[in-house]
């Protein structure tokens, strides 16, 4: 396999929180050289926040049997100034420590065109409100579409909220059904750099 050249994991995602209190924030952002981000390098924006943290809203809703209440809402997503030669991007949101030993995958968006440069709030796990031509694959609640956070009781946990820029307009072999780990495996493949927002939550 080709190494990318990122050296985190790519797949990432919104984690598992309700009560956003006594939590601390961190944004950052990574692109190919991983350098300190400076002004005119690739950088994601997560809109909408309260605080530095997820509103209710975007947290994970009572049907998904965790014990959270939120509205189950992705939030807006916004970046700029990605590299010379992106063809499209993917958008992930991950739980580096959600307690399942490989962490959990909470949205993948692939296949967004060159042209855009946003996700709106409230993207539909049909579709609705996605960009032509881009595609939610599966996570790990075992369908396509957005699941928001919701930590264990007691617990806080990172969550990477990444855009990936691509030197290709489309990933090969991906559909709907795609696992987290073959978009990461081929987003990681074509990555020309990495924009990310690092938020800490716990509830």
């Amino acid at each position: 396999m080709k190494k990318s050249p990122l050296s985190n994991p790519l797949l990432l995602s919104l984690a598992l929180g309700v009560s956003l209190t006594a939590c601390t924030t961190t944004h950052t952002t990574q692109t190919k050289s991983q350098a300190t981000p400076k002004t005119g390098e690739f950088a994601l924006q997560v809109l909408g926040l309260q605080n530095g943290h997820f509103q209710d809203k975007h947290l994970l809703s009572e049907n998904y049997g965790f014990g959270c209440t939120g509205g189950n809402i992705s939030p807006a997503l916004a970046w700029t100034n990605a590299p010379v030669g992106t063809k499209s991007f993917v958008v992930t949101l991950y739980d580096k420590d959600a307690p399942t030993g490989l962490g959990w995958v909470h949205w993948v968006v692939a296949n967004i065109p060159v042209n855009v440069s946003q996700l709106p709030e409230g993207v539909r796990a049909d579709g609705q409100n996605l960009p032509q031509n881009a595609l939610q694959t599966r996570t790990d609640f075992g369908v396509a579409g957005f699941g928001g956070a919701c930590p264990p009781k007691d617990s806080t946990h990172r969550y990477e909220i990444s855009v990936t820029a691509l030197s290709v307009d489309k990933l090969p072999n991906i559909t709907t059904d795609a696992t987290p780990a073959l978009v990461g495996y081929f987003t990681q493949k074509y990555a020309l750099g990495q924009a990310k927002v690092t938020l800490v939550e716990g509830r």
